[in-house]
């Protein structure tokens, strides 16, 4: 089986919400989920973040979905790790 354990995504969101608030709901939509926020730039409206996202095994539809639903919108996936196969946490 393979699972992705690791996403840094590349983000623009607006200031609301916080980022507290955005860690909170995209570690929401998994049960082991470790989120780290990195806010890069900031202008008027908006910033640019760096977020990271581990677990057993993440899903990238779910995560996507909770960044759209939180006002964020994703860049691009700037790094990946996934593991292939049986005992290989």
């Amino acid at each position: 089986m393979v699972t992705v354990k690791k996403m840094v995504l590349d983000i623009l969101k607006p200031h609301r919400p916080n980022a507290l608030e955005f860690c909170l709901g995209v570690a929401a939509v998994g049960a082991d989920y470790r989120v780290q926020l990195t806010v890069l730039e900031m202008d008027e409206k908006t910033e640019s973040l760096r977020l990271q996202v581990e677990g057993a095994a993440l899903d990238f539809e779910a995560i996507h979905g909770a960044i759209n639903t939180l006002g964020g919108s994703l860049h691009s996936i700037d790094e990946v790790e996934v593991h292939s196969g049986a005992g290989t946490d």
